[in-house]
């Protein structure tokens, strides 16, 4: 057999014979599938870093002592874990709010809190949940809150609205969406023509109720839409609490849709139309402050320049590297039920 002759760079320079890049190439090749082929029995593969810091509080305007504490609630409302493909995880919705809250709580400085919400709304629980957390600080600290809506105030952008004192809309924003929707999707046909069947094992009849692998019967619609009416109920009960609505008129502004700013405060949805400054001295004015700090909270590096900036949801306390355990596909099967408006 013809050997090559090495170079001094250690390769082989007859171009019958690989030189000893290529085998290392070669080499290299192999361990990368080696690599891939761990990774997917692992199923997951995760670099741990340490924890988001703490919030901390930035001066966005204004001057005085006493301080008005700006909360942003922006994008779809949802504590659901990022997807399989997404490389950042962050802190919870919920989380970031209760912190904010609590942190406010104990600076006796913070006499008014501005909620700035911009979302079509998300997840019932977590919509609820929000509510829920602002009416306890309200309770707690005896402040004047204001929702401040900007683009979009829809769904459970508007339930989480309804715990504020007062609601003030932007000239543009679109308001409503009341109600409740379960998206879901019935793919046992695509399923049955492409020669896959559903082989589920059950221990009763409606365990996999919902599931896109086969359509629901009449029963289970009656028994799905029954859970959807009463988180819709929920709903309204809210709306009524918060605007004091009769019955009919309630019922007249729940069907769904969305409303322009003029539009809802006919329908006395808003207290009042203007935008952000005009609720930086609203707030002033109903809390008696002649001159006040606005402020955020944010973590360690995040920028904050003035009223408008948005919420940052933190530095990331891990990186999915890769995820192919299927995890993602399972967390999208069934029916959601949401306050979310999303055409």
């Amino acid at each position: 057999m013809r050997r090559g002759r090495a170079g001094r760079d250690g390769t082989y320079n007859d171009k019958g014979m690989r030189g000893n890049v290529m085998i290392f190439g070669s080499r290299f090749g192999k361990g990368v599938f080696l690599l891939a082929g761990l990774l997917f029995l692992a199923g997951c593969v995760s670099i741990n870093i340490p924890s988001t810091m703490p919030l901390t509080e930035t001066v966005v305007g204004g001057r005085g002592r006493a301080k008005i504490l700006i909360v942003d609630v922006s994008g779809v409302i949802k504590d659901r874990r990022p997807s399989a493909w997404r490389l950042i995880e962050r802190p919870s919705l919920t989380s970031r709010i209760r912190e904010e809250l609590d942190k406010a709580y104990r600076d006796e400085d913070v006499k008014a809190v501005i909620l700035r919400i911009n979302s079509p709304g998300g997840e019932v629980t977590t919509t609820d949940i929000i509510h829920h957390e602002i009416t306890r600080f309200k309770e707690k600290k005896d402040v004047f809150v204001v929702a401040q809506l900007m683009g979009v105030a829809a769904s459970g952008g508007y339930y989480v609205a309804l715990a504020a004192d007062r609601i003030v809309a932007h000239p543009t924003t679109v308001v409503g969406g009341i109600g409740v929707v379960a998206y879901r999707i019935n793919a046992s046909g695509l399923i049955e023509k492409i020669g896959i069947t559903d082989e589920t094992v059950k221990s009763g009849d409606k365990k996999d109720m919902g599931s896109p692998l086969r359509p629901v019967t009449d029963e289970e619609r009656r028994i799905l839409q029954g859970i959807v009416d009463g988180l819709f109920s929920t709903f309204l009960d809210k709306v009524r609490a918060s605007r004091t609505l009769s019955d009919r008129e309630v019922e007249a502004v729940s069907d769904g849709r969305v409303y322009t700013a003029s539009q809802a405060l006919k329908l006395r949805l808003i207290d009042s139309i203007g935008y952000m400054d005009d609720t930086v001295e609203l707030v002033k004015k109903q809390a008696g402050l002649r001159d006040a700090r606005i402020v955020t909270y944010a973590r360690p590096g995040s920028y904050r320049s003035n009223i408008y900036s948005a919420a940052d949801l933190g530095v990331p306390h891990r990186i999915n590297i890769l995820n192919i355990d299927g995890s993602g596909v399972v967390e999208n099967l069934g029916f959601r039920f949401m306050y979310l408006w999303m055409p």
